[in-house]
């Protein structure tokens, strides 16, 4: 006997087969949590209890997925009942036996409702997690109180702390579900189980009253455990203490009580600034793969790589290929060379085979995919080619002339430049439409960003086909347009400048790193500059010393420093000294004895300055290059800032990125502060045009985020 669904536009639906109701959610794309699912859910238990021939309920999802977690554009607006725990409590409080059948993602809101079941089936596709702190929350309906009653404490906050998923097989062994279906549809393997439950007359069975935090002085090892991690892992978050107090109440409190502390918490999360920072960041990074040439064209063959240069970067390049499945061609000079690029490469295979991350036999697998020449003619079929040679514009012409004559039609040709033009190299060969810029980041088979970068005559393809290989490399791309540095490096040179000037004007190295870090920043300028090496900025300067511009303010301290061999990490010394290789920095008193030396020739009287003061110089150098950065087209909205930020400078994922704290923060603050600064140094201190238009109209960075 079939049943009426909840409305004719209801996407939840139910049917009794036999002595089955079988609910359905199908709410496309992921199906999500929003108000419409709700109603149905508790329309569809309402049915179920009132119906005399439904033995038991069994929840499935339509599509790949069973729930991927709570609708987020719902959060910060005014609640539509029935709110998610209370959905889920009908579900636990049904007379009836209810099978929860798990095929994709059961996540956050979605294994709520999932533990809110009295039984638990997953199939082999299943993914179970409750990631809501990757959103600056924790689980608010009931995840805190039901998962440790069901696992114990130890596994449920490791899961709820990490926000990662866990497998089908991995669910079964941790308890959060009761059986593994063997097909992959979870219905009639939901179905099958129902029936058996029916039939052995299997009782409800409440999470609420699982035992597995009986152990209670197991389950306070674990809690203080995680507190001590969570304080040194998770410094400055908000949410993840939250969680910790929140599970503690699953141990010391009935679970009514609990779920209270739960909601109470969980709303405290929903008002926190690092909430909206962070959930900006989740839709950034997605609204970020929609560029232009991506609507207008479809990607090239993307099959062969070739690679031009067997440095760290040339290498990290091939690694990042060779884990996407690619075959890599590396291309280098001699023979010696060519080896030591092979060896690059085998060293990060053979690392993670040191650790038990990869056997001997998968290293081999990958490397017999890849292969080396000193001829460029080895490239003749290769897709794509990528060349990571030294940052010079002859060399890199020399190398794109070899390109033009062996490659194949319709190769893309790729730079992997920081800082040159891509218009000139384009210009240099006779097809300018198959070159772009692909700015890897280093370690470049580690670090997530991949700026895209669009030459004035690429081919809309070509820049769809780099939006491509980052998803195939599973890097998160940013398109930037040509210009001195692109959006990253460019902004990166400005807020440098404004820390090379605090340091002059009094404060230390040290001090504006630590300020920086208490930002929420793993590593201050100066320690980035240490670890990325003090050459590169330096030959950079060199190369822009004839242009710069005369009355702007130069600090020389970088200089005198490199001129002394001190290049940071490798060096052993460079702001910092690190001693026998030591990976973390001492200061060294020396470098304070330079920038003394430096005042005292710039004719500067040094002051202190507070944290707070050194971040809102930072910050507004920050912002401000940013704006102009938007204003000038090389990124297409602030959002493409916010994400080569998240993913490329380690900014704190949960302020969001700089053009979300800047708005915060509040613009009308960040033009203030940079016409104060201005009133010292007026060259540098320029409102950018953007950020003086928005503050005019009452706009925010936000408003310029639509999709192009």
């Amino acid at each position: 006997m079939a049943q009426t669904p909840a409305t004719s536009a209801s996407p939840v639906s139910f049917t009794r087969q036999a002595d089955v109701l079988v609910v359905t959610i199908d709410n496309p794309p992921v199906n999500a949590l929003g108000v419409d699912v709700r109603r149905g859910l508790a329309a569809a238990i309402a049915a179920a209890e009132a119906d005399g021939e439904a033995k038991a309920v069994l929840i499935v999802g339509a599509g790949r997925n069973f729930i991927a977690g709570a609708d987020i554009r719902e959060f910060g607006q005014t609640p539509q009942p029935p709110s998610l725990p209370e959905v889920c409590a009908a579900i636990e409080n049904c007379s009836k036996p209810v099978v929860a059948a798990i095929q994709g993602a059961a996540l956050g809101g979605g294994l709520e409702i999932a533990l809110s079941a009295h039984y638990r089936l997953a199939v082999p596709s299943a993914k179970l997690g409750l990631p809501e702190v990757a959103l600056g929350l924790l689980p608010g309906s009931g995840g805190t109180q039901r998962a440790p009653r069901l696992i114990g404490a130890k596994a449920a906050l490791e899961l709820i702390l990490s926000g990662r998923h866990a497998g089908a097989k991995e669910a079964l062994a941790l308890g959060l579900v009761d059986r593994l279906g063997e097909g992959s549809e979870a219905l009639p393997e939901g179905l099958a189980y129902a029936r058996e439950l029916v039939a052995a007359k299997a009782p409800v069975r409440r999470t609420r009253d699982a035992q597995a935090l009986a152990d209670a002085e197991a389950s306070r090892a674990a809690l203080e455990a995680a507190r001590a991690d969570t304080a040194k892992k998770s410094r400055g978050l908000f949410s993840p203490m939250k969680i910790i107090e929140a599970v503690e109440a699953a141990l010391t409190k009935p679970f009514d009580e609990g779920m209270a502390l739960e909601r109470k918490l969980f709303l405290q999360c929903i008002d926190s600034p690092q909430r909206a920072g962070l959930i900006h960041a989740f839709f950034a990074e997605r609204e970020v793969l929609k560029a232009p040439e991506t609507k207008a064209a479809k990607p090239r063959t993307l099959e062969s790589a070739g690679i031009i240069g067997g440095g760290t970067m040339g290498a990290g390049i091939a690694v990042a290929m060779l884990d996407a499945g690619m075959p890599v061609t590396m291309i280098e000079r001699d023979d010696v060379q060519l080896a030591r690029g092979r060896a690059n490469v085998e060293k990060v295979y053979d690392g993670l085979v040191k650790k038990g991350r990869m056997t001997p036999e998968a290293k081999d697998s990958v490397m017999a995919r890849f292969s080396g020449s000193t001829s460029y003619d080895a490239l003749a079929k290769a897709d794509i080619v990528v060349e990571a040679v030294f940052e010079d514009m002859a060399v890199k012409k020399a190398v794109f002339a070899e390109l033009d004559r062996v490659c194949k039609p319709g190769a893309v040709l790729a730079t992997n430049t920081s800082y040159l033009d891509i218009d000139e190299i384009a210009a240099s060969i006779s097809r300018p439409g198959d070159v772009v810029g692909l700015h890897f980041f280093s370690p470049a088979n580690i670090m997530k960003l991949l700026e895209i970068v669009v030459p004035a005559k690429v081919s809309a393809d070509v820049v769809a086909t780099g939006f491509e290989l980052a998803k195939k490399l599973k890097k998160v791309p940013v398109r930037a347009g040509v210009c001195d540095g692109f959006i990253g490096n460019r902004i990166l040179a400005v807020y440098r400048q404004a820390a090379d000037h605090m340091m002059e004007d009094g404060a230390s190295p040290y001090e504006i790193d630590a300020a920086v870090r208490n930002f929420g920043y793993p590593m201050g300028p100066f320690q980035v500059s240490d670890l990325a090496g003090g050459d590169i900025g330096w030959a950079t300067r060199k190369r822009k010393a004839a242009t710069r511009d005369p009355k702007a303010r130069y600090v020389q301290v970088a200089d005198r420093i490199c001129e002394r061999g001190w290049f940071g990490q490798k060096t052993q010394r460079g702001y910092y000294l690190y001693p026998e290789g030591a990976r973390t920095g001492q200061p060294d008193p020396e470098v304070l004895a330079i920038i003394d030396a430096e005042r005292q020739r710039a004719g500067i009287t040094p002051r202190s300055f507070s944290e707070d003061e050194i971040m809102r110089r930072y910050m507004a150098a920050m912002i401000n290059e940013g704006a102009n950065v938007v204003h000038q087209r090389i990124a297409l909205r602030p959002l493409d800032v916010d994400v080569t930020f998240l993913y490329g400078y380690g900014f704190p994922r949960f302020r969001g990125g700089p053009m979300k704290y800047a708005d915060m923060v509040g613009l009308p603050k960040v033009l203030a502060d940079i016409q104060e600064f201005a009133k010292q140094d007026p060259v540098f201190w320029k409102p950018s045009p953007l950020l003086v238009e928005l503050v005019e109209r009452g706009a925010d960075f936000a408003s310029l985020n639509q999709s192009e």
